[in-house]
């Protein structure tokens, strides 16, 4: 049960030991997601302070409003804005403030726990009706290696955090394998309603909310849906309310209206951006030692490897096992536009890499950039000798290693 809840939440952020990066929907998208399903979710609307707004407003008939920027960063509510204004998350009963409310927003950039100390701006605020919540319970579908295909897990202890609930009362989770290749039996899905202490008409309605989630979770290509709360409220409602939704990468041929609303201008560093475009994996760090490796694996330990010998690397970067010679030369251009990179080592373990298109990758990026610090290559595997060839050829001062720690070793020994 705890690994089931670990993979849950490592779904959810980016994994310390395999650095990626992940599709990023907003708020407002996740709920349109579900509610072009038939999810059950809070009504809302999209501001962008056009001259829309005031029409929108105007139509959109609520006795209570949420008010809501939407960034990707958590602690909204207690955020402040870089013009004074304090809180991402307002709620009011008063028609006329709601465009008072998101004025001060848009436009303006939101600092909270979670953003870089400048804040992310805000562009868009959603509204939505604001709803009298009774009890919360939580809900999550996710693909589980260990049941070969998707797991429901429940907990009528929703609205915290799922872990700690796992921890100290687990008789308060249930756990149920799915059929990937049919719907969810109505006496299964009830059962979990029943668990999740729904009573009378609100056990149906539980039921088949579930049944729209999983629908939507094989329908989107998902590996999780979280609904934390699955909320029942004053007037009988079963209402998700806040969604979190992680997509299988290798589905994007096929979902690409998903994939193209990812959100990129927030983005703290815009390499990663653009190393995404490439189908490379990058994350910045702060040493001076660039780091250009096929394998999450293997990058983690050319890391930890300079690390040992002294040095610092400055990123982490997997350029993936069907790697092209342009994905190489991007892969430099991104190396090198860090001014903080003083050397760069490459460590390549040919299995379905082919270690001559790296080397020609090499030889063109270094040749193309005009590249001006220390590089050590580390070649082994499919064609390394045909490699080792292209890059004594080149004519460029490359540095080559015998393994992992020597080159790791003469990297560090270049800066010095």
């Amino acid at each position: 049960m705890s690994f089931l809840l670990k993979a849950a939440a490592t779904a959810r952020q980016i994994v310390h030991k395999v650095p990626v990066r992940q599709l990023n929907l907003l708020e407002f998208q996740s709920k349109d997601l579900l509610q072009k399903y038939g999810v059950a979710i809070q009504q809302f609307k999209v501001l962008d302070n056009s001259k829309a707004d005031a029409e929108v407003v105007k139509t959109f008939e609520c006795p209570e409003y949420v008010v809501k920027a939407q960034i990707l960063a958590g602690g909204r509510g207690k955020g402040t804005f870089d013009n004074g204004f304090k809180g991402g998350v307002h709620i009011t009963s008063n028609k006329s403030e709601v465009l008072t409310l998101t004025k001060q927003m848009i436009g303006n950039r939101l600092i909270t726990k979670q953003t870089p100390k400048s804040g992310i701006l805000v562009n868009k605020v959603m509204v939505a009706r604001s709803i009298n919540i009774t009890r919360e319970t939580y809900l999550c579908i996710l693909l589980d290696r260990e049941h070969n295909g998707p797991v429901l897990i429940a907990s009528p202890a929703g609205g915290m955090d799922i872990e700690a609930v796992a921890e100290e009362t687990p008789e308060k989770i249930k756990t149920v394998p799915l059929n990937i290749d049919e719907p969810i039996p109505e006496a299964t899905l009830l059962k979990v309603a029943k668990f999740l202490e729904f009573k009378g008409d609100s056990v149906k309605r539980c039921a088949e909310e579930i049944q729209k989630l999983y629908t939507l979770f094989k329908a989107v290509d998902a590996v999780q849906i979280e609904i934390n709360p699955l909320a029942e409220t004053d007037k009988g409602e079963v209402i998700s309310v806040d969604a979190k939704l992680n997509f299988d990468d290798n589905a994007q041929f096929r979902q690409k209206d998903i994939f193209s609303m990812d959100v990129t201008e927030e983005e703290s560093d815009p390499r990663e951006v653009e190393a995404s475009k490439y189908n490379l994996n990058y994350v910045a760090m702060d040493g001076n030692i660039g780091c250009l490796v096929n394998g999450a694996g293997l990058a983690m330990a050319t890391m930890d490897i300079i690390k040992l010998n002294g040095g610092e690397p400055a990123n982490f970067l997997d350029v993936g096992g069907g790697v092209k010679e342009d994905q190489v030369a991007k892969a430099f251009e991104i190396l090198t536009a860090d001014p903080k990179v003083k050397g760069i080592l490459v460590n390549v373990f040919g299995g379905i890499v082919n270690c001559a298109t790296i080397a020609n990758g090499i030889v063109a990026a270094s040749k193309k950039l005009q590249l001006n610090v220390p590089l050590v290559v580390r070649l082994e595997g499919t064609n390394v000798n045909q490699a080792r060839e292209i890059l004594k050829n080149s004519g460029l001062p490359i540095q080559t290693a015998s393994d992992l720690d020597d080159a790791a070793h003469k990297a560090v020994a270049a800066l010095n």
